[in-house]
């Protein structure tokens, strides 16, 4: 059976974990493939007739299915602490979690990472990146200085302390003679890193090989992102990303599946378009529409709470998610935050001075001076959050759902009018 994976194609908060949760039941694993607890997932399940919302932040949403296998890939880097509050909280409210899987070879954020995160912020001012202080990009630099401490060494204290005291050496030197911050003790990393050995044990596991077994044995994998294609290391709006690879490829290097086993790529694309954090967005409102959309669609970080930039929707960087993703499905969330305006623009081009611009603009400079030429589509008043069928929708509705399809290049399949997992229309099956 091929794996299917699902990617955020603007800045993230696209509704990823709605997704998920929408395929759980014919789902059998969920893999979390990048990223860490620097980014969340809101989920609103029905339970005994009352609606209940969970926020997950490490664990991949499909832990709240019975009947998946959570899996966190090798491309994701975890804070343990984080990690056991996670499912000591999900256990209190009656969620099983012991089927969740660890690869051995994730990378651990230790504690100096946190530190550093939130030194260096501070200590570039203005020129900040908005990172969330989590330790997640001082954790990736580590991977690819080859001093990082992977899932596999807490079983080894030998080999973790070493590898502590080795990159101690150099960090506490940063920490003091550039941030002017107190160092840090090996000996007291290393006791906290070991605390977690007996209840992580368990959990451990050759993900990849389990992997592979399920796709052999027909079993569907879902290959779940962390943020967003515009957040991507390699392909979003560097230097304001994140330290991972968040679109489709990193899927594969994230969780040890062969790109040969991907069949399907479904991208989540929000009605409308929000950022957290630095960065350009050229559709940005500072204005009434703006807070509309903000207060009306909720728009604030699951993980920080800090309150999202929100603006008009940007399809060019919808075509940008197909093209860099090929997906062959989208997910739109949110249509029913746009009831009530009257005209709904959608950025179907740039103006970068004076030159249109179809696609993304190469450089960096170009996409800061961007300005969004916008074509304008007639709103609805009626309430949506009832429909369960395209036809349903108001003509209006449908015609800008209609229209964004063909701006971005691959088929609308599915259609979110409300928070629950119930209000989502389907159009097309997201899974065969």
């Amino acid at each position: 059976m091929p794996a299917i994976v699902l990617v955020g194609a603007q800045w993230g908060d696209e509704g990823k974990g709605k997704a998920t949760d929408l395929m759980g039941e014919d789902v059998d694993y969920v893999v979390k493939f990048n990223g860490g607890n620097n980014a969340g997932h809101t989920v609103v399940i029905e339970k005994d007739g009352k609606l209940e919302k969970y926020a997950l932040h490490l664990l991949p949403s499909g832990i709240l299915t019975p009947s998946v296998t959570p899996i966190i890939g090798n491309g994701v880097v975890v804070d343990l602490e984080v990690l056991f509050e996670e499912l000591d909280g999900l256990n209190a409210r009656g969620v099983d979690t012991s089927k969740l899987l660890i690869s051995a070879n994730a990378h651990v954020i230790a504690p100096y990472n946190r530190t550093l995160d939130k030194v260096t912020e501070r200590f570039l001012g203005a020129r900040k990146i908005g990172t969330t202080g989590r330790g997640i990009g001082p954790t990736y630099a580590d991977k690819m200085n080859r001093i990082g401490i992977r899932i596999q060494d807490i079983f080894d204290e030998g080999i973790l302390r070493q590898k502590v005291e080795a990159a101690l050496a150099f960090k506490n030197q940063v920490l003091a003679k550039i941030y002017n911050t107190r160092s840090v003790e090996a000996d007291l990393v290393v006791e906290e890193l070991l605390s977690y050995a007996d209840r992580l044990r368990p959990m451990v596991a050759d993900t990849a090989l389990v992997l592979e077994q399920a796709l052999n044995d027909d079993k569907n994998v879902l290959l779940e992102a962390g943020q967003a294609t515009l957040l991507d290391v390699d392909h979003g709006t560097y230097p304001f990303v994140t330290s991972s690879s968040a679109t489709a490829g990193g899927a594969c290097t994230g969780s040890g599946i062969p790109p040969t086993r991907v069949s399907r790529v479904i991208a989540i694309l929000k009605a409308y378009t929000t950022r957290v954090g630095e960065g350009p967005f050229p559709t940005e409102l500072d204005d009434d529409n703006g807070e509309f959309l903000r207060k009306t669609g909720a728009e604030y970080g699951t993980t920080t709470g800090r309150p999202r930039r929100c603006g008009w929707l940007d399809v060019v960087i919808g075509r940008y998610a197909t093209r860099i993703n090929g997906v062959t499905d989208f997910v739109i969330t949110k249509l029913d935050v746009l009831t009530g305006l009257d005209t709904l623009p959608i950025c179907v081009a740039y103006d970068v001075d004076g030159v249109r611009h179809d696609e993304m603009p190469v450089g960096q400079s170009d996409f800061h001076h961007a300005k969004p030429i916008y074509e304008e589509l007639p709103g609805w008043s009626e309430d949506i959050s009832g429909c369960r069928t395209f036809e349903e929708l108001p003509a209006n509705a449908q015609a800008y759902v209609l229209r964004v399809e063909e701006l971005i290049g691959a088929r609308v399949s599915a259609i979110g009018v409300g928070p629950g997992r119930h209000e989502i229309i389907e159009r097309h099956a997201l899974l065969d």
